[in-house]
């Protein structure tokens, strides 16, 4: 080995600089993508073959570059974007190391064809992994750039056995093309792969054009179960698709957020994603999303990976505050009948698994606009349960008794008649004939079926509801808003619990003692590394403490936030709710299913119970009518 320093070499020195941009077809696509749209670009055209191992082709309509520039393109740390301290610290393009076309040019062979004008004159200047020498000769070329990259990593064989079959490696250039596509909605992008045509997506501003573009990439079934959202505060813009819980994912492959146009993954976004979603998702499953984080350049920093997948931002508590209290108030408002007025009823999702709840028709595509936090009230069966400090004992003494607490739904709304019992339901001979503007979005109730589902009927056909996981999460939701309005109940403890800790924990705790202290806990410091507990909320008494106050500390260090204390009440008031609910082959009178139908039109959440499965379906007539090849 030797011992003496020495200068690398140009090759040598951009073949490393290639192990950290260029791992695969993929990021060589996306490096010569992005700066096609810092060129200012409209259009996009890729055409590979053999997943983009022999040759990946780039032509774009940009600016172009000119002559005297085409050799400083493929040089190391050579960029048009950036050039003082300054314009780094509030980077407003995609790419701006200078790097890219430099590792690219050293690790296969490339050609860089590009024209400034539209007389059809250009230059095309190529390198082949050597010693970075270039060669210049004019071409023929309208407007805009060509790249095109043969034979990736023919001179580095170690590199080129890590490369994955031409299948794989082509769905990952596809997955690349995807984020990018749905960061530029107004730009058009081609991709062939071996002479066939995979995507012509055409560019459009309107949300009409977006929605098309998104059910392109990410599924019809994924538009039909989308909220559309859009909020802004604090100098931060939030807009984009959120699919209900209900269209939740296996894996976590339909997820893609943007900060100002580029797509990231992000300790922070993940977090607030996950709390969001933390009292609708079935466990063990993963939301879908294209969501949209603007905000001022200045307030993220970009430069923190090569591949600039990874930010940072300033404030990320802002950020994490913000992305959360956005998402959890869009799901919150989704209820059945909360839509735009505009927009029609989402079409019944089809093809699913079951393990994507097939055949879940849940709400309508709708604008959620940011709401103050609300309660249902009124009306119902529920309605003792509100404006009352309520203590544990209490909550649950409201649970009991479904048909004692409840009253016949009396808001004007016309009723069925009484219903006849059987051994297997109960059913009603008839519903009162209503037009579509007296009909509540989930109907009126016309029989129980097996003791276990409310059959209803509205305007686009028939309902089936779980009624003891709708009136779970109708009881859940009542029950926080009670424990909320009356604060949080503390307990002092007869003996202080002591928790050795380390200084670096201890030192947490004095820095963000009021987390604790919102939450009824009450710690002291009782030396360098010990913590005293000497106050826990009621509900959590009987709850292993010290373990739930190291995990916070943990918490605070690594993410700077903690919502297990709030997680772990919920936790407690959900199993409450759970137990307090109706129970199935409890008999309902048809006002009892009219008044929980009502309850959950009011209720948060109403559309998943409290463990995130569905709470409701709906069958439209135009099924039924397919059922039985009437009209056919």
């Amino acid at each position: 080995m030797p011992e003496n320093i020495q200068l690398l070499s140009p090759r040598l020195a951009n073949q490393i600089a290639a192990g950290e941009v260029v791992e695969r077809p993929a990021s060589v696509i996306k490096e010569l993508l992005e700066n096609s749209l810092d060129a200012g670009a409209t259009r996009l055209e890729v055409d590979l073959d053999a997943g983009g191992t022999k040759r990946i082709m780039v032509r774009d309509n940009g600016k172009g570059i000119e002559k005297e520039d085409l050799h400083l393109a493929l040089a190391r740390h050579a960029t048009s974007k950036i050039h003082a301290l300054e314009d780094l610290e509030a980077v407003a393009t995609l790419g701006f190391r200078g790097e890219a076309l430099a590792s690219i040019s050293s690790v296969a062979r490339l050609t860089l064809t590009s024209s400034r004008d539209e007389t059809g004159k250009g230059w095309v200047v190529s390198a082949e992994g050597r010693e970075m020498e270039t060669q210049l000769a004019p071409a023929a070329h309208p407007r805009g750039t060509t790249v095109e990259v043969r034979d990736l990593f023919f001179n580095t064989p170690a590199r080129r056995k890590f490369l994955r079959t031409e299948k794989t490696e082509f769905n990952r250039v596809d997955d690349t093309i995807k984020r990018l596509a749905l960061s530029r909605f107004d730009v058009s992008i081609s991709l062939r792969h071996n002479g066939k045509g995979v995507h012509n997506l055409r560019g459009g501003t309107s949300r009409a054009e977006k929605e098309r573009r998104v059910a392109q990439l990410c599924g019809p079934a994924f538009m039909q179960n989308a909220l559309h959202i859009e909020m802004e505060r604090s100098g931060l813009r939030l807009w984009g698709w959120v699919a209900e819980p209900a269209f939740s994912r296996s894996q976590a492959d339909l997820q893609f957020f943007y900060v100002n146009g580029r797509a990231i993954r992000d300790r922070v976004v993940s977090h607030a994603v996950r709390r969001a979603f933390a009292d609708v998702l079935y466990h063990g499953r993963h939301p879908a999303f294209v969501l949209y984080l603007e905000l001022d350049p200045a307030s993220v920093d970009v430069n923190v990976h090569p591949t600039k997948h990874e930010v940072r931002f300033r404030d990320s508590r802002l950020v994490h505050d913000f992305l959360f209290g956005s998402l959890h108030r869009a799901l919150a408002d989704v209820r059945p009948g909360q839509k735009d007025e505009n927009e029609e009823v989402a079409p019944q999702v089809s093809g699913v698994s079951a393990g994507e709840f097939a055949g879940q028709e849940r709400m309508p595509l709708s604008q959620v606009a940011p709401q103050a936090p609300t309660s249902p009230s009124g009306g119902g069966f529920s309605s003792s349960m509100y404006g009352e400090r309520s203590s544990p004992e209490r909550l649950q003494q409201q649970m009991q008794g479904y048909g004692e607490l409840h009253k016949p739904y009396g808001g004007g709304v016309q009723e069925a008649p009484a219903v006849a019992t059987g051994a297997q339901g109960s059913w009603a001979q008839s519903i009162p004939a209503a037009s579509d503007e007296e009909t509540p979005p989930l109907g009126f109730a016309i029989a129980q079926l097996h003791g276990i589902y409310i059959l209803s009927q509205n305007q686009h056909g028939m309902v089936v509801v779980d009624m003891h996981a709708a009136h779970e999460r109708i009881v859940y939701e009542q029950m926080k808003a009670a424990h909320a309005a009356g604060g949080i109940q503390a307990q002092p403890l007869l003996v202080p619990v002591s928790l050795a800790v380390s200084e670096g924990e201890a030192d947490c705790f004095e820095e963000r003692e009021e987390v604790f202290t919102a939450l009824g806990f009450v710690l002291q410091r009782g030396g360098p590394e010990t913590l005293m507990v000497r106050q826990v909320p009621s509900m959590l008494h009987s709850a292993p403490v010290e373990q739930l106050v190291r995990d916070v500390l943990s918490d605070l260090l690594a993410e700077g936030s903690s919502d297990r204390i709030g997680n772990k009440i919920n936790e407690i008031l959900s199993t409450m709710a759970c137990h307090g609910s109706v129970r199935a082959n409890r008999k309902l009178t048809i006002p009892e299913m009219n008044a929980l139908l009502r309850d959950m039109e009011r209720t948060e959440r109403s559309g998943q119970c409290n463990h995130g499965r569905p709470t409701w379906t709906q069958v439209k007539l135009a099924d039924m009518d397919k059922w039985f090849m009437r009209g056919q």
